[in-house]
């Protein structure tokens, strides 16, 4: 096991989740303002 860790142990993996992780915030963020805020808002 120690190999396959040691694969992702540089920091660019760590950009790399930490990028995704921020972009995947944002998109939840924009989804609840865009969609659920109005549907909250405005019940049909």
């Amino acid at each position: 096991m120690a190999p396959l860790t040691a694969q992702f142990d540089h920091p660019a993996w760590l950009t790399a989740a930490g990028t995704l992780a921020g972009y995947g915030l944002i998109l939840l963020f924009m989804f609840l303002l865009l969609f659920i805020v109005p549907y909250l808002l405005f019940p049909a």
